[in-house]
């Protein structure tokens, strides 16, 4: 092929013609001019190449995959709407498609993972709820296979990430109590297998420092992800010889097991008992009295972690692709001062 000519830069002095492309492109004028009139036909009939002869040619299917497991405590959850809106939609502005799957347990988990790479049904995978020990990290960085987490990593070699910072609404709650004049704080953490879990207990730890107040082990209960569980670990600190005034709860759930074990011994959630807590879920602002939380904007998470992810398979590093934001402080009346 020669080498390509310069296109004249003054427009204003010349018409660029068909052997001017064809000079520029190094091919012949009829070369040229079939190809323009392939395209211009291309764009009148609404033509888009087959995504499997696409995949062909570029070694990709132009799909994002996600694996649902349906045994999570929240699985069927209105928030699960809202994220897969939110991935859809950020694949569908770069052109991309969704493949979803689910499984029932870890075991099927695996093996959905496993066949999904085998058989290349998607370009990279979108990780939700980061766990601390996360075989599924392991298992795409060794198929060297794009991945991003809704969360974040210890280990950050190969991640990248899209995240709400759990552990600043945690801090942020502490100081919230505290300037109600509360003293006596306890902290219902969510699951332990999960990596929110470590970030938002440092969180209230140092929202405890930062108000200047003693933290009491005694008065931390760790793993509540559900009403039950948050009423379990409710009871535990209520019933201390030196209960609490205000509890901070990791997940919206577990809050709303603490109000259940606050109406078992007569207290008023907003005067005897102050609770804060992190998601935003719909059933928090329909409780009496509504509750105070950090909400989350599963949709924009997952809007971000579709682009995210599309990024990566594009070839960009995974340390440019690690973004956290802040949650939304919404406060209603679960929270008051501290009772005398």
């Amino acid at each position: 092929m020669a080498n390509a000519a310069p296109l004249s830069s003054d427009r204003t002095a010349m018409r660029v013609t068909i052997s001017d492309m064809a000079d520029a492109l190094g091919v012949t004028k009829s070369t040229a001019n079939t190809q323009l009139r392939v395209k211009r036909m291309a764009e009148q009939l609404n033509y888009q190449p087959l995504s499997h002869a696409q995949a062909i040619k570029t070694g990709r299917v132009r799909s994002l995959g996600l694996v649902l497991q349906l045994s999570d405590h929240d699985a069927q959850r209105p928030f699960l709407a809202e994220f897969l809106a939110g991935v859809s939609a950020g694949a569908s502005l770069e052109g991309y498609t969704l493949t979803v799957a689910s499984a029932d347990n870890d075991t099927h988990l695996k093996e959905t993972f496993r066949n999904l790479l085998r058989d290349g049904k998607a370009d990279g995978f979108i990780l939700p709820r980061a766990l601390v020990k996360d075989w599924r990290v392991d298992l795409l960085r060794k198929a060297d296979v794009p991945f991003v987490l809704y969360g974040r990593q210890d280990d950050p070699t190969g991640c990248a990430w899209f995240d709400v910072r759990g552990e600043d609404a945690m801090h942020d709650a502490v100081l919230h109590l505290a300037g109600l004049g509360h003293r006596r704080i306890g902290f219902i953490n969510g699951g332990l297998i999960y990596n929110y879990a470590g970030l938002r207990k440092q969180g209230f730890l140092a929202g405890m420092q930062s108000a200047g107040l003693t933290h009491d082990p005694a008065l931390m209960v760790e793993d509540a992800v559900t009403m039950e569980e948050g009423e379990a670990a409710a009871d535990l600190l209520l019933d201390h010889a030196q209960p609490p005034t205000a509890i901070v709860c990791a997940v919206d759930r577990a809050a709303l097991g603490v109000y259940q074990a606050a109406a078992k011994r007569g207290l008023r959630i907003g005067s005897d008992l102050s609770v804060i807590a992190y998601d935003g879920i719909q059933e928090g602002a329909h409780v009496r009295p509504p509750l105070t939380t950090y909400a989350v904007d599963n949709r924009n998470a997952g809007t971000q972690l579709a682009l995210h992810l599309i990024r990566r398979i594009g070839g960009a590093a995974p340390e440019t692709l690690r973004h956290t934001i802040a949650a939304r402080f919404v406060r209603r009346r679960s929270t008051g001062p501290a009772p005398n």
